[in-house]
């Protein structure tokens, strides 16, 4: 049904500016450049190992780009969407239905760019009242793979984004998001452990190499109204994250210096400034 984390969106204002600060975050060069005329909205793309990035902004009226320009206004630029990859837009959307989740008919989507290069894909969207008030929806491509290239490291591979190793989303109900993700979506539960001397309890969902994980923190027990879950931010990989701290670094970014990763075998650094609003960590396996 769902075979791959497609690709993760970023909302910001000024698409141009949100390129320039990613083409550095990443150390990489934009795969692509597009408009969405029938959406009123524009975006960039950076392809990556293993997913790809998107930096979306609201230019026009109507459509997605008014519902683009309440989301900013309400929460500021950020995380704003997880697209799962699928084979067969139709029988995800029946099989989604099937699980419980009710998924809108497939609508086919294009995007252009300026030298006229044409992308063309279809999408199963979930309201975010069925996903826990985070944005989630299926996407099948219909052009050729060739049509988005790989992005181009600028400088030392070695200090250049790899890929992505894991999107981070906070949530209020660890056992809803279980339901949600496990057996609505169909994503496999690889961890589910509770670290009281963090106060977090984490899930990890596997899909495709990477892993989509719920972050809950511990308490007493709660009441009240229902908290909707969060996409919160995304860890990147790196292959030497000494040399990825120090490009950064170099490019003005406010990052933290190189620490053992939680995970046993790792090293970390957080970008704690510019990312328009995304929680970022690089990772690299020693």
């Amino acid at each position: 049904m769902l075979t791959t984390l497609d690709h993760l969106v970023i909302a910001v204002r000024d698409l141009d500016v949100a390129t320039e600060t990613y083409t550095k975050l990443l150390g990489r060069a934009p795969s692509w450049h597009g408009s969405h005329p029938a959406w009123g909205t524009a975006n960039t793309l950076f392809r990556l190992s293993n997913t790809y990035l998107e930096l979306l902004s609201p230019v026009g009226t109507g459509g997605l780009a008014d519902w683009l320009r309440v989301h900013i206004e309400a929460r500021g630029e950020g995380p704003y969407a997880l697209a799962f990859g699928t084979d067969d837009a139709a029988a995800c959307a029946a099989a989604l239905r099937a699980r419980g989740l009710p998924a809108a008919e497939p609508l086919d989507g294009s995007g252009r760019a300026g030298s006229g290069a044409e992308r063309r894909w279809r999408n199963v969207f979930l309201h975010p009242e069925d996903t826990r008030g985070t944005q989630l929806f299926a996407i099948q491509h219909l052009s050729a793979p060739s049509v988005l290239p790989a992005a181009a490291a600028i400088g030392d591979e070695g200090a250049a984004v790899d890929g992505v190793d894991h999107a981070v989303i906070m949530t209020a109900d660890p056992e809803a998001a279980i339901i949600l993700y496990r057996d609505q979506l169909g994503l496999r539960l690889a961890f589910d452990r509770a670290f009281p001397e963090r106060g977090v309890r984490l899930l990890f969902f596997r899909i495709g190499g990477i892993t989509v994980e719920l972050a809950s923190a511990l308490s007493e027990g709660g009441s009240g109204a229902p908290t909707p879950d969060r996409f919160w931010g995304i860890s990147y990989r790196v292959p030497d994250v000494a040399a990825a701290r120090a490009r950064v670094a170099a490019a003005g970014f406010d990052v933290s210096e190189v620490r053992p990763g939680h995970k046993s075998g790792t090293q970390v650094c957080t970008v704690r400034r510019e990312t328009h609003g995304v929680a970022t960590l690089f990772i690299a396996a020693l």
